[in-house]
């Protein structure tokens, strides 16, 4: 793995981006506040060619049925490309553009584009998957670990969303349709008019996650810290509601976290 890091500077805004870690923004500082959660497999990390859980690993193209690591045993997670190395194509002050080709155990070739782009307030991440063979469905989210605690401040998550989806005891989306449940959330909710969640650490720094995909992921489980992950599809979305992306066609998403001081 290469240890190459990428600083992003934008007024006092600081982004480091590792393409060696699989793509992943390694953190996030504002004012020297640290947002994100440190550490190798944290941060924020790109969910692509699929987001969330793939139930036993296995999804179909047509009359073919893939089967692909079960890395969260009994099933596939969060795509191949966190695991990978990615290629620098461009690199300024304030932006960076990384590549991913994807290979093995992915049964198809691609390649994947992710462009960081920092300003004063906000941070912009595009990715697009695209080819030039066989068409293959597949998906692109986020998954960022957002510190619990900031500066002495506790988070608090607000959104508002059209629909929770009933997870079952496996934690894939059951294909039933809730009202929204209070917390805690490893939980997929519709959001219809685009992904708008509010991350807040009362009297430091309010963040909004906005996205212009329907589906977001959120997670408050974990002690350290709390993930809000903008997706093109549900969890299991290969099976369920797959994207396709064709030689015409790439598959792009994009999401803005945009902050401001309380």
């Amino acid at each position: 793995m290469s240890n190459e890091e990428i600083t992003l500077t934008a007024g006092d805004a600081e982004a480091t981006v590792q393409p060696g870690n699989g793509g992943r923004i390694g953190g996030l500082r504002v004012g020297g506040t640290e947002l994100l959660r440190q550490g190798e497999r944290f941060g924020c990390f790109p969910m692509v060619p699929w987001c969330g859980r793939i139930r036993d690993g296995r999804f179909r193209d047509g009359a073919t049925v893939h089967q692909m690591p079960l890395n969260a045993a009994p099933n596939a997670i969060h795509g191949t490309a966190r695991d990978g190395a990615w290629s620098t194509a461009r690199v300024t002050a304030d932006e960076a553009v990384i590549t991913y080709d994807l290979v093995d155990p992915w049964p198809y070739s691609g390649r994947v584009t992710q462009v960081i782009a920092l300003a004063p307030d906000a941070l912009t991440l595009t990715m697009s998957v695209e080819t030039y063979e066989s068409s293959f469905p597949a998906q692109i989210g986020w998954h960022p670990w957002f510190n619990r605690v900031v500066d002495g401040a506790a988070v608090q998550l607000g959104f508002s969303a059209a629909w929770q989806e009933e997870r079952g005891d496996d934690h894939l989306p059951t294909g039933n349709r809730l009202d929204p449940r209070p917390g805690p959330w490893d939980d997929c909710f519709g959001m219809p008019d685009g992904v708008d969640v509010t991350v807040t650490w009362p009297g430091r720094l309010e963040l909004k996650v906005t996205s212009p995909e329907q589906w977001v992921v959120v997670y408050d489980e974990q002690e350290a810290a709390v993930c809000v992950e903008p997706q093109t599809g549900p969890p299991n979305g290969l099976n369920t509601l797959p994207r396709l992306v064709t030689p015409l066609e790439p598959l792009e998403a994009t999401t803005t976290w945009s902050w401001r001081r309380l």
